[in-house]
């Protein structure tokens, strides 16, 4: 096996420390950003729900100006994004280079994503469910809770895996403009410096990262449906 990463992965063996802090920073950025654009990606998307026209909170005007927004966020290609942003990003992170200030963009650029993936799970839930759930006197605040958030807990698993996948992939773009991580890696070291086999790792390693991230949602789906 030496022998073999010696022949054709030379470049690889070299940059062996390099390869695990971008790894370890691709996961600081994966990590913090599903925390951040999880949380209010699912709050995003319980308002679309709840304000919709049939909605237990049902506001039309609210409803239209967040679908609107929304709408408007997801048609920005992220490259550009990353551009739109640097004055904020700058202004939260004080630079627009490096993994920290790469939250930012993609915070930004997974939010509005992750909340339609939201909005398409919770309209999954059985609808004479949350009737019944009316009937009985549950509150608003309880619906949502108690059977929004916990009967359509395996679509929102199902989806969260879409999110973080599309998320692995932004942060290699994200990389490829100084952010830090295996794309950075990949483009700096691989592309700009003719060392393919750098890229291919750094391929394999984020293919990897893809198929766990796929592999934990599908153990955590047949956890929690019923």
């Amino acid at each position: 096996m030496q022998q073999f990463l010696q022949n054709y992965f030379p470049n690889v063996i070299q940059l062996k420390q390099e390869f695990i802090n971008s790894t370890i920073e691709t996961l600081y950025m994966v990590f913090w950003t599903a925390l951040g654009a999880g949380i209010l990606g699912i709050i995003l998307g319980v308002i679309l729900v709840t304000t919709a026209p049939k909605g237990i909170f049902s506001n039309q005007l609210v409803y239209n100006i967040l679908e609107k927004f929304i709408n408007v966020c997801r048609s920005i290609p992220f490259i550009i994004m990353l551009a739109l942003i640097q004055p904020i990003t700058r202004m939260l992170t004080g630079t627009t280079i490096g993994t920290t200030a790469a939250l930012v963009p993609l915070i930004v650029g997974v939010t509005p994503f992750f909340a339609r993936q939201i909005e398409n799970a919770l309209l999954e839930v059985d609808q004479g469910i949350i009737e019944a759930a009316e009937a009985m006197g549950t509150s608003p605040f309880g619906i949502i809770v108690r059977v929004y958030l916990i009967e359509g807990l395996p679509s929102i698993i199902r989806v969260s895996a879409v999110t973080v996948i599309n998320l692995i992939g932004l942060t290699a773009m994200a990389g490829a403009i100084g952010a830090g991580g295996l794309g950075n890696l990949a483009i700096t070291r691989g592309y700009n410096r003719f060392q393919t086999d750098v890229t291919i790792a750094a391929t394999v390693i984020i293919l990897i990262l893809v198929f766990l991230s796929q592999f934990i949602s599908n153990l955590l789906i047949k956890k929690t449906s019923h």
